[in-house]
């Protein structure tokens, strides 16, 4: 009897499994995930590092302004204080310029103690207000002076516009430029109101 070809076997010998080339193989869950908790820490330790630059950019900037608007408030309360000569040119006679020696001399001891303050903590030291009070002392503080300071403009311009249709001299311009730098303390103490409502925005609870 002939022999039965091995191709009529409906039942061929099963075939190996196919393996996966070395280099095709999954790279390991623990290195992955050390791969993705390292990019998180840096992320982290970078958000860190930006917020503290930031903060200090702040600090300074607002340092800054309240040094020009100690400075404009100074001088124009000196100037205006001391414009006294004789007769109907003497600064106490008319209310508007009392005012704004009032207004200018409150800027003055507010602005200096937001210097001192911020110079004592570029030092290193410790704030006298907490931490959560601080900036909404400082947005409410700035908005207040800047406030008063503009309030005070808008009354002394007037008188002093009308003074000078009538005579324009030595008083009639040293009012003008009392009132000029209480102009400028008022700029100051606008940027700094800013500077203090965006770190107001960002203050965290947390």
């Amino acid at each position: 009897m002939a022999a039965i070809s091995d191709s009529s076997n409906p039942y061929p010998e099963e075939l190996p499994e196919p393996t996966a080339p070395p280099d095709l193989e999954k790279a390991s869950p623990a290195a992955g995930s050390g791969a993705t908790a390292g990019d998180g820490g840096s992320a982290v330790v970078t958000s860190v590092v930006r917020r503290w630059r930031r903060e200090d950019l702040l600090v300074k900037s607002a340092l800054l302004l309240h040094g020009v608007a100690c400075l404009f408030s100074l001088v124009s309360f000196t100037l205006m204080a001391s414009n006294k000569h004789g007769d109907w040119k003497n600064f106490d006679h008319y209310e508007e310029y009392r005012y704004i020696v009032a207004i200018s001399v409150l800027g003055f001891l507010y602005s200096l103690g937001q210097v001192a303050r911020q110079v004592h903590l570029l030092n290193g030291g410790t704030d006298p207000v907490p931490g959560t009070a601080s900036r909404f002392v400082d947005f409410v503080g700035d908005q207040v002076i800047a406030y008063l300071l503009i309030s005070a403009l808008s009354a002394a311009i007037p008188r002093t516009n009308q003074m000078r249709e009538g005579a324009d001299n030595i008083f009639t311009d040293a009012s003008a430029a009392s009132i000029s730098m209480a102009f400028f303390a008022f700029l100051a103490f606008a940027f700094s109101a800013l500077i203090s409502g965006f770190k107001l925005s960002k203050q965290t609870y947390v």
